[in-house]
Formats: C-alpha cells, sequence, structure tokens
C-alpha cells in the first residue's frame, strides 16, 4: 500500500505532484467541452453533415465514458503512475493527430483516442491522489483542488475554444500538446515508483462486457433523435442484456472488475448519482444555451464563450477552500446547498426571452451554476472515495467518473429531442425554455437525494450520541 501523507505541512515534491495530477484532469475536462464552439469552422472546412459532426463530441465521450471502468482496474493492477503516464503518452499524440487531420473519420478516430485515454488518464490520477494523502482534512483539500480543477477546466473550455476558434478550429486540439508534454516530464520525476500493485487478475468477460453496455448504451441515446424507433429500443435492449451479464459474471468471478459490495455503499451511491444529475444536467443546459445564444440571438462563437466565464472563474477561485468546509459542514450539506444552487440556476434561465438582460439574467444564472459545481463537484469525489480500501480507490473513481459521462450523453440526448422537437415551427422561445425545464426536473430529483444523504447523516449522528443503558 502506497504510503499516505497525515503531515499538513507539504513539500514542494508534493504540490509538484498535485499540481501535474490537476493538470492532467484539467485537459480532460476541458476536451468534453472546448470542441463544442469550433464545431461551425470543422463543419466548413472538412464538409461534415451535421449527422456526422455530432460524432467529433460522441466519438470522445463514447471513448471515456466506455472504458472508465476498465480504467481504474487497471491503473490498480498494473501501477497507476505506469497507466497515468502510459495514458499521458496516447493523449498527446491523438490530440495532435486530430490537429493536422482533413477528413472528418479521421477527426473523429482521434477523438474517440483521445477519450479513451481520459478513460485511463482520469482513474490512475485520482486513485494516486486518495492513496498518497490520508483520509480526512489533507484528503479532502486535495482532492478539493483536483476536482475543483476538473470542473474549471469543463466550465472554461467553451470561453477558451471561442478565443482560439477565432485563431483557427486546429488550436483547440493543438493547445493541449505542450500541456500534456510538460505534464508528461514532470510526472516521470515527481510520481513516486514502485506502489504497491492489485493482486488478481484482469476479469478480461468483465471488461469486455460492462464496456460493450456502456458504449452500446451511449451510442443508443446518442443517436436516438435520429434512429428507428426499432433501433433504439433493440440498442438499449442490448445494453441492459449486457449489464445483466456483467452483475451475473461478477458474481462468480474470482477476480472481478468490480467488486459488487462496494455497490452497497450508501455515500457511494449517492455520490454516483448526483454526478449523473450534476453533469448530466449541465451538459443538456449547456447545449441548450449555445443554440440559443447563437443560432437564435445571433451571438458570436466568442460572445457565447463569455457568457459561461462567470461559472467557470467561481470555480477555479474557489479551488483551495471546498476541502475545508467539507471537513467542517460534511460532504452531505455542501452538496444540498450546491444542488439547491444548481435549481435555483435553471430556473432563473427558465425566464428567457428574445432580449436577456446581462445583469438580471445571464449573469446571476451563471454564478448560480458555477456555485452548484463549486459546491458539489468536489464534495461527490470527496464522498465517493471516503472509506474505500487503496486497492480498490481506482474502481471507485471509475465509477464515479462513468456516472458522469453516461450520464451526461443520457441527459444530453433527452434535452436535444425536446428542442428539436417541432423544429419546423412553433415558438422557438418555448422549445428552449421546455429543454431548459428538463435540466431543472434532473436537478429536482438531484436535490432529493442529497436530502436523503443528510437525513441518514443525522441520523447516524444521533446513534453515536445515544447513550448506553445502564446495567441493571
Amino acid at each position: 500500500m502506497t504510503s499516505s501523507i497525515k503531515d499538513a505541512r507539504w513539500g514542494a515534491r508534493l504540490w509538484g505532484t498535485l499540481t501535474v495530477l490537476c493538470a492532467v484532469v484539467f485537459l480532460d475536462a476541458l476536451d468534453v467541452s472546448m470542441v463544442g464552439v469550433a464545431l461551425p469552422s470543422i463543419q466548413a472546412e472538412l464538409g461534415m453533415s451535421t449527422s456526422s459532426l455530432q460524432w467529433v463530441v460522441s466519438g470522445y465521450v463514447l471513448g471515456y465514458g466506455g472504458l472508465l471502468l476498465l480504467g481504474g482496474r487497471t491503473a490498480d493492477l498494473l501501477g497507476r503512475r505506469r497507466v497515468f503516464l502510459a495514458a499521458l503518452v496516447v493523449f498527446a499524440v491523438a490530440s495532435l493527430l486530430g490537429g493536422l487531420m482533413n477528413d472528418g473519420t479521421l477527426l473523429i478516430a482521434a477523438r474517440f483516442v483521445k477519450g479513451v485515454s481520459a478513460a485511463f488518464t482520469a482513474p490512475a490520477a485520482l486513485s494516486i491522489i486518495t492513496t498518497t494523502f490520508a483520509e480526512g482534512p489533507a484528503r479532502n483539500r486535495a482532492l478539493s483542488i483536483f476536482t475543483a480543477c476538473g470542473a474549471s477546466g469543463f466550465s472554461l473550455g467553451l470561453v477558451l475554444s471561442g478565443v482560439l476558434t477565432e485563431i483557427g478550429w486546429r488550436w483547440t486540439f493543438f493547445m493541449p500538446v505542450p500541456v500534456a508534454i510538460v505534464a508528461l516530464v514532470a510526472g516521470a520525476r515527481l510520481l513516486e515508483r514502485g506502489e504497491e500493485r492489485g493482486e488478481g487478475g484482469h476479469d478480461l468477460l468483465g471488461a469486455v462486457t460492462i464496456t460493450a453496455a456502456m458504449l452500446l448504451l451511449v451510442f443508443a441515446v446518442v443517436e436516438a433523435p435520429e434512429a428507428s424507433v426499432a433501433r433504439t429500443v433493440l440498442s438499449l435492449a442490448g445494453a441492459a442484456a449486457l449489464i445483466w451479464l456483467f452483475v451475473w459474471w461478477e458474481g462468480r468471478v474470482r477476480h472481478p472488475l468490480v467488486r459488487l459490495g462496494i455497490l452497497r455503499s450508501a455515500p457511494l451511491a449517492r455520490a454516483n448519482i448526483g454526478l449523473v444529475i450534476l453533469f448530466g444536467s449541465y451538459v443538456g443546459f449547456q447545449f441548450v444555451a449555445m443554440q440559443y445564444f447563437q443560432n437564435l440571438l445571433g451571438w458570436s462563437a466568442l460572445q457565447t464563450a463569455l457568457a459561461f466565464l462567470p461559472a467557470g472563474l467561481l470555480v477555479a477561485l474557489t479551488s483551495t477552500t471546498m476541502g475545508g468546509f467539507a471537513d467542517r459542514f460534511g460532504t452531505p450539506r455542501l452538496i444540498v446547498a450546491g444542488s439547491v444552487a444548481l435549481l435555483a440556476g435553471y430556473a432563473v434561465f427558465l425566464r428567457v426571452d428574445l432580449h436577456p438582460r446581462l445583469l438580471t439574467l445571464v449573469l446571476p444564472g451563471m454564478v448560480l451554476l458555477g456555485l452548484a459545481f463549486a459546491l458539489s463537484f468536489p464534495s461527490l469525489n470527496i464522498q465517493a472515495t471516503a472509506g474505500v480500501d487503496d486497492e480498490e480507490q481506482g474502481l471507485a473513481s471509475g465509477l464515479l467518473n462513468t456516472s458522469g459521462q453516461v450520464g451526461g450523453a443520457v441527459v444530453l440526448a433527452i434535452v436535444t429531442a425536446v428542442l428539436t422537437s417541432g423544429a419546423d415551427g412553433g415558438d422557438p422561445i418555448a422549445r428552449f425554455r421546455a429543454a431548459i425545464l428538463v435540466s431543472a426536473g434532473f436537478a429536482l430529483v438531484g436535490l432529493a437525494v442529497a436530502l436523503t444523504g443528510l437525513r441518514f447523516g443525522r441520523q447516524r449522528v444521533a446513534a453515536r450520541e445515544e447513550p448506553v443503558p445502564e446495567a441493571v
């Protein structure tokens, strides 16, 4: 087992290690959102159809969300440092090749490979943190910084993309390359060598079945707006059958990919549901907002990107404080507060019209959404990994990240279906409000789940404080 840091005073090497891990998770999250603003330029230059263009985004999500569990387990078995550095090399190469592509199909393939590499770097990085820092204030502080960098990468991706697209869409692919190279060199020197690896072997059948299930599920929801009902139903049924096969097999194999007992942890389950709601509803809202600002109001890519700046800045500026708040108030309370802010942010944007006011609609709405991410995202990561053994930290982080990516794909598909229904007629503002209402509905469910965690937490405290009866 890797030794954990218990001293509150962190040295330069420890800060350097954390910086490397944060830089990579920032790039992983950045790639989820950064390509969005560049899509029209990509379509114009490469002559891609609208249906094929969506795969520039979906390809990354398929590779990322579909292979996260395998990535987390591989990090546990083969060594977190080795997996992290190898996947980072692949990420840098795929980024460079993506920027050089002149064919839409090859560009989609490069995006898929980048998603696959992120599926290995993200859980490896998170498990390095949770096995390096002792559970409690030190780990909470490190996780709050780490997860805030991921949230900042996702939030600032649109802003950075707006700037880079003004120069040329290829720079959205080239920009991560030097950062990845610097992180690779620094990681090779700073990350601890010779950490103990998990016991057992690779569960190949489990890896194949769960990966195929996630890929098929994401494919079904992404393609649902254009596919026939029969194909969508068959795809979803196939995904359900593969998930059943996976669960059946995991209960019988000697070295399972996922120890099913870990799913009995109520805090872990609530954290996964919470990230499905948080990330999924926001991805759906972001898509709606892009269409609203650019297609309906005629804003430029840069203007649209700047509208998201307050949320990204709020997350970035609070990165070092969430760990202390988690120590003081507990993650359940912070998640509830974040869920309230998320729901309130969507409620503000339900007032959209043809003349949105910056100070009374856009700014307060974005600030509330930024506050929701700042409070909830680090807290969900802390809650998901607390109490998990070191040898299963990669598994826990893989489960959490998988929930976020799959949640993003599923909610986005639902939001898109609502937004495009009756696209040839009717009131466009009504359609935008209906699509935002979908995200608000998911946020309401997330608040309900978060409140159950608060209730159970109070019950545990009451049980610990209950006096022991005196012996008769």
